[in-house]
């Protein structure tokens, strides 16, 4: 007769039997679990950036540079490049972001060597399958910017994309203008390069899983739906703003971005609901994949709230057909191709338009009703408005935008 001990044994060597088979049955799951409680032990990496990457994903011991160590240059001719797969291979899904300190361009240069001037990248061993330009809004951010930089060359490296990036640099120290600057960005880009998809992309929001592929969809797509300041959620329903896609045919047909919104607030709204004018709706990723991690800081000298966004945004649909693609003018300053992107620095104007109207003419005083009394000989008729210093070796810098 069995004991009640052996009963016990045979019970523990059958659970034990059935554990392993459930292991082998999910192998992956398994180690996804046996390496999230290993993880929760583990003392965190300090080193930094001169060490061990603090940027941990969701490939087995990788970094965000980890699974592009093996590319390299080849000497294969271009034209008999095979397709790139549809899905990436080297994609890892979730990226864990961290922002140390110490962190230089040259570093961020050093770590994607095959990033060519003026941010251009091509994947080495195969044909991409899609033409991304990024559209960067940009002053006075350069603390972020050497942060996405980091994070975001290898992020698109990672999905075998051809893509170049662009910083639009407001010039002055009017109020910023992100909108028209996007608009400035569109142009400039189409300019250089036929570009298949558009992202327009805030200087502070760093991507934190690959999946989250920056190619445009058959309508214009919102990416940024779960940022951690708003707890990974979409804030509201039609909320347009940090980081979205548009094709070319998108912007047309929305007449691209208001020019109007001048300082922080109210643009993310009108180019969402210009998406509806323009008979399209939007698209986003799932919230596990479009997260985006922002950098703390404070509101910036010169981007002011704009008090005027909500009764500017109850007249969208009267004016987003007369303010946008069709009405934007600025003054081209600079092109400089950087090692890591292409720095296009314009005069968007201000509120009056590109170019401040001159002072208007003093009014002239009218001589007496009595026309036995005239005006003094000594004082002159129709005098000319005073020229300011410098103002006669002045030349006017030519528009080389007219109307986008």
């Amino acid at each position: 007769m069995i004991s009640i001990q052996s009963k016990w044994r045979y019970l523990f060597m059958f659970l034990g039997i059935q554990l392993v088979v459930m292991a082998l049955l999910s192998r992956e799951g398994y180690q996804k679990r046996v390496s999230y409680f290993i993880r929760i032990f583990r003392k965190p990496d300090t080193t930094g950036l001169s060490g061990r990457n603090q940027t941990t994903v969701g490939i087995p011991g990788g970094d965000v540079y980890a699974n592009l160590s093996t590319l390299f240059k080849t000497h294969v001719n271009e034209d008999h490049m095979p397709l790139c797969p549809k899905t990436s291979p080297l994609i890892g899904g979730p990226i864990h972001v961290k922002f140390p300190s110490g962190l230089t361009l040259a570093e961020v240069q050093r770590k994607n060597p095959l990033v060519m001037r003026g941010g251009r990248y091509r994947p080495p061993d195969c044909e991409a399958r899609h033409r991304t330009a990024i559209i960067i809004p940009h002053r006075h951010r350069e603390h972020h910017l050497k942060f996405l930089l980091y994070y975001l060359h290898p992020f698109l490296q990672r999905q075998q994309l051809n893509y170049r990036i662009y910083i639009i640099h407001q010039a002055g120290t009017y109020t910023f203008n992100r909108a028209k600057l996007m608009n400035v960005g569109f142009r400039e880009a189409m300019r250089e390069e036929d570009w298949d998809c558009l992202f327009f992309h805030d200087v502070d929001l760093i991507p934190e899983d690959d999946r989250n592929t920056y190619v445009c969809d058959s309508n214009p797509k919102h990416v940024a739906i779960a940022m951690d300041k708003f707890g990974y959620k979409l804030p509201y329903k039609m909320y347009f703003g940090g980081v979205s896609a548009l094709t070319p045919l998108h912007y047309l047909k929305m007449n691209g971005f208001p020019n109007n919104y001048w300082g922080w607030g109210g643009e993310d709204d009108d180019i969402g609901l210009r998406v509806s004018l323009g008979g399209m709706y939007i698209s986003r990723p799932s919230v596990k994949v479009g997260r985006y991690k922002m950098i703390k800081h404070k509101l910036d000298k010169g981007n002011d709230v704009n008090p005027k966004r909500f009764n500017m945004l109850a007249k969208t649909r009267q004016t987003w057909k007369s303010d946008g693609m069709n009405t934007a003018e600025y003054e081209l300053i600079s092109r400089e191709y950087m090692p890591l992107y292409t720095n296009i620095t314009v005069n968007i104007g201000t509120e009056a338009g590109l170019h401040s109207p001159p002072p208007p003419h003093p009014p002239e005083k009218a001589a007496e009703k009595h026309p036995e009394k005239k005006a003094p000989a000594e004082v002159p008729v129709n005098v000319p408005a005073k020229i300011t210093e410098g103002d006669t070796n002045k030349k006017p810098t030519q528009n080389t935008s007219n109307h986008v």
